[in-house]
């Protein structure tokens, strides 16, 4: 097999002959398609929610509730995590003698202080929320908001604990080409999760600063 075909998604694999073209291709279909399957889970919780934005049961009203100010925040926090973790890439794909694999986990670890922060910020959103008294119990609306809001934080948090693994592998494995398939599959998971809170700002926080 030459070295072209062994250079997959960006990744250069012609250094490690532990795997092969097919098997490449399989593990990063395969993630594809939990994807994929995952966006069907939030496109119905989108849904939802789009169906119970006026049931507020004369409660709470996502114009009381939500800080925009917050929000956005959060967004810029999640956005600027996504182009760390594509430094990462970047560093584990153009190596530098002797500092290929410093650099990456470098980036790895902003990226995850990033994701942390990210959770933190929502965290403290949700507790102003429950204070309020605007629990998932309260109203249609509300129970919408913590079916679709909250799962994405919780995407979040599996991504953090997923950064620590694999720089944990990263460690004691160096970059051989299963742990850069990893990462690769990581990497795809965490831009997934800024699509989705792109989608979550402007249906659920802009659109609520108008009901």
């Amino acid at each position: 097999m030459s070295a072209n075909e062994l250079r997959h998604v960006g990744l250069n694999l012609a250094d490690y002959g532990e795997i092969t073209q097919p098997e490449a291709e399989s593990a990063i279909f395969g993630f594809w398609v939990f994807l994929m399957s995952d966006a069907v889970l939030f496109a119905l919780l989108f849904a939802t929610y789009g169906t119970m934005l006026q049931a507020t049961a004369s409660g709470p009203t996502p114009a009381s509730e939500y800080k925009i100010g917050s929000a956005l925040a959060e967004t810029l926090v999640l956005l600027t995590s996504s182009f760390s973790f594509g430094m990462a890439s970047i560093a584990m794909k153009y190596p530098s003698p002797g500092a290929q694999q410093p650099r990456l986990l470098g980036w790895m670890a902003v990226t995850l202080a990033l994701g942390m922060l990210f959770m933190g910020l929502e965290f403290h959103d949700f507790l102003g929320m429950v204070k309020d008294g605007a629990l998932a119990t309260r109203s249609g609306f509300l129970s919408a908001f913590f079916a679709l809001v909250p799962l994405h934080g919780l995407h979040v948090l599996a991504g953090c604990v997923w950064l620590i693994v694999m720089m944990v592998q990263v460690v004691h494995f160096h970059l051989d080409a299963r742990v850069r398939i990893n990462i690769l599959r990581l990497g795809l998971f965490w831009h997934f999760l800024d699509v989705v809170w792109v989608a979550i700002f402007s249906v659920v926080y802009l659109q609520g600063l108008i009901h």
